[in-house]
């Protein structure tokens, strides 16, 4: 009789533990995902939506429900908290996924200006948090000008040109070929401005080029815009620290922050003065309104 009981008592578990998620437990785990891609949705405006973000927190179960939903779309859990709300970024292989070649295709660029436009987002996220401890301070908010983005990448192509030239290395390879060492040819030789009689932005000039990437960080929302100074001035979201902490251990970020064009001190970066600067085709005002922490 005693080993027909301790049979029973197992079996007698299961059931409650598949009970303990319903339909309607779906239902808002999906809704908790759904508001995690509206990325401009501020949690404090929306009171589902925080209940929904309290819930995960204090829930395991829950929060276990929403992460799966998460993962079947696609998308990877970044941080649920009331600051960020629910941050998700996808996954190579999610529909939700913006790869460089459909994000170039809509703003009509040719092969040669993809890597001109994946070189501005990586120039973004490496001024907004030029250190390691930027990316861990959750109270840190990084800003950024499109014209200071354009000095900024103008000086490391400076940086790298030299260094092709003391390795005697080819300076003129294939556009074609990977990494910054390419695309730094292709910026340095593109109009900052364009060529129109008034200098405004052309598209395919280089701050026309950082200006996209801004709005669409800004659409994103990754960035929030605070002026017109500069070409456009922008502030970092919580949002956006997450994903470049997600994206700072890349190759790409690590070999442009190594340039050292960018010197960090006592949190106030700014542009090392070039030694020669009348080819540099800097933009007049390139300002550089930097971050300290806390800034409003």
């Amino acid at each position: 009789m005693t080993e027909h009981v301790d049979r029973s008592e197992p079996e007698a578990a299961a059931p409650s533990a598949t009970a303990a998620v319903t339909p309607a437990d779906a239902a808002d785990a999906a809704r908790l995902v759904a508001f995690g891609l509206q990325p401009k949705l501020q949690p404090a405006r929306d009171q589902e939506y925080t209940d929904l973000l309290r819930r995960y927190r204090e829930n395991p179960p829950f929060a276990r429900l929403a992460d799966a939903v998460a993962a079947g779309l696609g998308l990877v859990v970044l941080e649920v908290s009331p600051r960020a709300g629910m941050a998700v970024t996808a996954a190579e292989d999610s529909v939700f996924a913006v790869r460089m070649g459909d994000y170039a295709r809509r703003t009509s660029a040719d092969g040669s200006d993809r890597f001109l436009h994946g070189l501005a987002h990586l120039a973004v996220a490496a001024m907004a948090f030029p250190r390691p401890e930027d990316l861990a301070d959750d109270g840190y908010i990084g800003r950024v000008t499109v014209n200071g983005v354009d000095a900024f990448v103008r000086q490391a192509c400076r940086r790298l040109e030299e260094r092709a030239d003391e390795q005697g290395e080819n300076t003129d390879p294939a556009t074609d070929a990977p990494g910054l060492e390419a695309a730094w040819r292709i910026w340095v030789r593109r109009s900052a401005t364009g060529a129109t009689k008034d200098a405004r932005r052309l598209a395919g000039s280089t701050t026309g080029i950082v200006g996209k990437a801004a709005a669409f960080l800004t659409d994103s929302g990754f960035l929030q815009r605070t002026g017109d100074d500069n070409g456009g001035t922008y502030r970092t979201t919580a949002r956006y620290q997450l994903q470049v902490r997600d994206m700072a251990g890349s190759a790409a970020m690590a070999e442009l922050l190594e340039l050292g064009v960018v010197p960090v001190t006592d949190g106030t970066p700014t542009l090392l003065p070039a030694e020669e600067t009348d080819d540099l085709e800097l933009v007049a005002d390139a300002g550089l309104p930097f971050h300290s922490a806390g800034a409003s």
